[in-house]
């Protein structure tokens, strides 16, 4: 095991696969622009590229090179850059395995920072997760611990198909305990990262410490509140939700993103159809409000969710 940031344990996952694997590529806009690159010291300018300043090239870029049979890891830096090459993202990229009949291959990783707030503003601080997690050929991971960051880039880049894995920012210098050598992270397979019978609480990225915080000051009241960190959305693991909820009957979902674009609301959509009769109060709903993040730094953190919202939102649910 070694303390690691948050930031060095995703480095870790795509050195541990390009070291395995030859075929395993990474590139981006700011990368390769030097000799002492990390990344060209070890492996050379041939896997390690800089790209055009252009989304959709380097994107389209990846694409190519997975239908060839290498696995492209793509540095976009920042989720809101891939909305300048949509097309290739969510109808090019995850298509052509299933309009094949399976006949080719997409293993490509786009590796975008999400979140970003500390002053960054309306156009780097999107959550934009619900956005990819609906579309059909799209694996989406939401890393929230460094173990999880490393485990989950390798078994990105060892898929077939293609997947947008989103980093917190706001996760960036958070240290944690990462395993040494090989270590991959299963998709679909949630991780309850605070255990009780209460309620229920899920959440994703920067929002997993906060809800662990609010549970760890609640149980100092005697309220034990479960939190379920899913780890990837796409796939989702709905079972362990599921359990937890037939435990509890009381559920509260709790996102970065603005009301009508949370991941919560998918979630809660499931608990509905398939937990109607579990619940014994109504889904409380933990977001951001429904605006651009401000710049400023006091408007910012009232438009965000925090320990104390989620903690109000946890005593709401068992009123």
């Amino acid at each position: 095991m070694a303390n690691l940031p948050y930031i060095a344990a995703v480095d870790e996952g795509i050195h541990q696969e390009m070291r395995r694997d030859p075929n395993v590529l990474y590139f981006g806009q700011n990368l390769a622009t030097t000799e002492n690159h990390a990344f060209v010291a070890a492996y050379g300018h041939d896997r390690v590229r800089v790209t055009p300043i252009s989304e959709t090239a380097e994107i389209g870029i990846a694409i190519g090179a997975a239908l060839a049979g290498l696995r492209p890891v793509v540095e976009l830096y920042m989720a809101e850059f891939m909305l300048v090459a949509m097309d290739q993202v969510v109808n090019e990229a995850n298509r052509f395995r299933y309009m094949s009949g399976g006949q080719v291959k997409v293993p490509l990783v786009l590796k975008a920072g999400y979140g970003f707030t500390a002053g960054w503003a309306g156009q780097h601080t999107g959550t934009l997760t619900s956005l990819f997690m609906g579309v059909p050929g799209l694996k989406v991971v939401v890393p929230s611990t460094p173990a999880d960051a490393k485990g989950l880039m390798a078994t990105a880049i060892r898929d077939d198909n293609p997947v947008v894995y989103l980093h917190h920012y706001m996760l960036t210098l958070e240290h944690g305990e990462v395993p040494d050598g090989e270590h991959l992270v299963p998709f679909g397979k949630a991780e309850i990262r605070h255990a009780g019978g209460d309620v229920t609480v899920v959440a994703t990225g920067w929002m997993v410490p906060r809800a662990v915080a609010a549970a760890q000051q609640l149980a100092k009241e005697g309220i034990k509140a479960e939190v379920i960190d899913p780890r990837t959305v796409a796939p989702l693991d709905l079972d362990t939700i599921m359990k937890s909820v037939d435990k509890t009957g009381r559920v509260v979902l709790v996102d970065q993103a603005t009301p009508h674009a949370a991941v919560g609301n998918i979630i809660a959509a499931e608990i509905a159809q398939h937990r109607f009769k579990s619940l014994k109060a109504p889904i409380v709903q933990v977001t951001a409000a429904n605006t651009t993040i401000p710049y400023s730094e006091p408007l910012e953190a009232y438009v965000i969710p925090d320990e104390a919202r989620i903690a109000a939102g946890i005593r709401d649910v068992l009123k």
